[in-house]
C-alpha cells in the first residue's frame, strides 16, 4: 500500500485525502487546527462552488451538505455609474444571468470539520501538528509522496514565483468579508436565490451571495477594495461590529441598492468577518528540500488567483480531482520530478483559463468588455454565457478577451 502525506486541510488537501482514502492508499492528513478548532473560529473565505466543482464533491460522495445549502441558480452583474448632484451612485448595467447548474456556498467551517472527522472514522491518520521545511525533509524518506496543499506560511517559499505567468507582485485589491442574517430579498427576480456582482469602477466590487453556515441560511457580503481607494478601509479593524458598520457604510456610498436590502442586517457570529489582502501568483509546482526531496504544490499553493472571479474553492476542488486521477493512474512508479511536473502540466490546463481571466478582471476593462456587459442586459442568452462562464472560464476565450471575438459574438446573438 502507497503511503502518501498531505500537509493542510482545506477544500484541496481534504478532498484529496478522502479520495486517495476510498481507493486504498494510506493517507497521512497533518493540519495546523482540529475539527473543532475549526468549527468554533473565524470564516476563512466566501467558497462559492459551481456545477463541475460540486460534482467532485458528489463524485466522491462528500456532498453531505447540499440538500441544506441554498441553491444558486442566478448569477448577476451591476456596474455603477458616476454619482450625480442629485443622488449617489445608480446602476448604468444591471442583468442576471442563469446557470446551467446550480452553484452552492457552505461555510468551510461546516465542511472543513466535518471532512476531518470523516476522514478520521474512516482509518486516516490525522496529525494536528505545524509543519516546518526540516520535517517535510523527515517526512520525503517515509512516503512515496508528499503534497503541500496548505497555501500560507513556510512551506509556500519552497515554490519559487513563476514571473512569467504572474504579472502582479503586489495585492491588486483589499479584502472584506462579513457573514449576515437579516439581508432582505433581491427586488429582481427574488423568486430563486443568485450571486450579485457590483463593480464600481474605480474603487472595487460588492458580491453578495447565500451561503449556509454554522447558524443556519445567511448571506456573505464581500468587499474588495482597489488598495488605496476608499473600499481600503479595514486595515486595523479588530472589532467585528466595527467591521460590519464599516462595509454598510461602504455599500451605503458606493452600491445603494444593495444597502437598501441590508439595513436590518447582523452579523452571524463573532467569527463571522475576515479581512486581508495578497498578491495573485503563480508558482513553481516541485519544491526541493535542502535533503534533495521533492514535495508537489496543490491548488493555491501554486495558483493563487484574487478572488474577484469566485474561483478558489472551484479550482481547489478541480486540483484535487485532477491530481487524485494522475496519482492514481501511475500505479506502482515513483513520484519522481517528471511525474510531478506532468500532474501539475494537466492541471495547469485547466487553471489557466482561471488565471487569465481574473487577472484580466483585475484591471479596467477595456471597452469592448464594457460593451459586452452592457448587451448582457437587454440579450439574456449574453447574460447566461457570462453567468455560466464562473463554471468554465475556458469559454472566455472564445468571445470575451478580444474586440473582434465579442463584436462577432454580439452580432451572432443579435441577429
Amino acid at each position: 500500500m502507497r503511503k502518501i502525506l498531505i500537509v493542510g486541510a482545506g477544500q484541496s488537501g481534504l478532498q484529496l485525502a478522502l479520495g486517495l482514502q476510498a481507493e486504498g492508499y494510506e493517507v497521512t492528513l497533518m493540519a495546523n487546527r482540529t475539527a473543532d478548532e475549526i468549527r468554533s473560529g473565524r470564516v476563512m473565505s466566501t467558497q462559492c462552488m459551481f456545477h463541475t466543482a460540486l460534482q467532485h464533491e458528489r463524485d466522491l460522495k462528500l456532498n453531505f451538505w447540499e440538500e441544506r445549502a441554498p441553491r444558486i441558480e442566478g448569477l448577476g452583474a451591476s456596474v455603477a455609474g458616476p454619482p450625480t448632484p442629485e443622488g449617489p451612485h445608480t446602476r448604468a448595467i444591471d442583468w442576471v444571468g442563469r446557470l446551467d447548474g446550480y452553484a452552492q456556498s457552505v461555510d468551510q467551517r461546516i465542511k472543513m470539520a466535518g471532512w476531518m472527522e470523516l476522514f478520521e472514522q474512516r482509518g486516516g491518520q490525522l496529525v494536528i501538528h505545524g509543519v516546518s521545511v526540516s520535517d517535510l525533509d523527515f517526512f520525503t524518506q517515509s512516503h512515496d509522496l508528499v503534497l503541500v496543499a496548505a497555501g500560507k506560511g513556510e512551506l509556500v517559499s519552497l515554490f519559487g514565483r513563476d514571473a512569467a505567468r504572474s504579472p502582479y507582485d503586489t495585492p491588486q485589491r483589499a479584502l472584506a468579508v462579513s457573514y449576515v442574517h437579516g439581508l432582505g430579498p433581491r427586488p429582481e427576480h427574488p423568486d430563486y436565490d443568485a450571486v450579485r456582482c457590483n463593480l464600481v469602477p474605480g474603487v472595487g466590487e460588492l458580491f453578495v451571495m447565500p451561503t449556509l453556515t454554522t447558524s443556519g441560511r445567511a448571506d456573505i457580503l464581500f468587499w474588495e477594495g482597489v488598495p488605496g481607494g476608499p473600499v481600503d478601509a479595514f486595515q486595523g479593524v479588530t472589532d467585528p461590529s466595527e467591521h460590519l458598520a464599516t462595509t454598510l457604510e461602504l455599500m451605503e456610498r458606493f452600491t445603494p441598492w444593495e444597502y437598501a436590502r441590508a439595513t436590518k442586517v447582523e452579523l452571524t457570529d463573532a467569527g463571522g468577518t475576515l479581512a486581508g489582502r495578497y498578491a495573485p501568483t503563480v508558482r513553481n509546482p516541485i519544491g526541493e528540500l535542502p535533503g534533495g526531496g521533492l514535495v508537489l504544490g496543490v491548488a493555491d499553493v501554486v495558483v493563487a488567483n484574487d478572488p474577484i472571479t469566485g474561483q478558489g474553492s472551484n479550482s481547489a476542488a478541480k486540483c484535487a480531482a485532477s491530481y487524485l486521477d494522475s496519482i492514481v493512474a501511475h500505479g506502482d512508479r515513483p513520484f519522481d520530478a517528471a511525474w510531478m511536473r506532468d500532474t501539475f502540466d494537466r492541471y495547469w490546463a485547466t487553471a489557466q483559463h482561471v488565471t487569465k481571466w481574473t487577472n484580466a478582471m483585475l484591471a479596467p476593462p477595456p471597452e469592448h468588455i464594457v460593451e459586452l456587459l452592457g448587451a448582457a442586459g437587454a440579450l439574456p442568452p449574453v447574460a447566461d454565457r457570462i453567468a455560466n462562464g464562473f463554471n468554465d472560464p475556458s469559454d472566455f476565450e472564445h468571445f470575451f478577451y478580444e474586440p473582434e471575438k465579442a463584436a462577432a459574438y454580439l452580432a451572432s446573438v443579435g441577429a
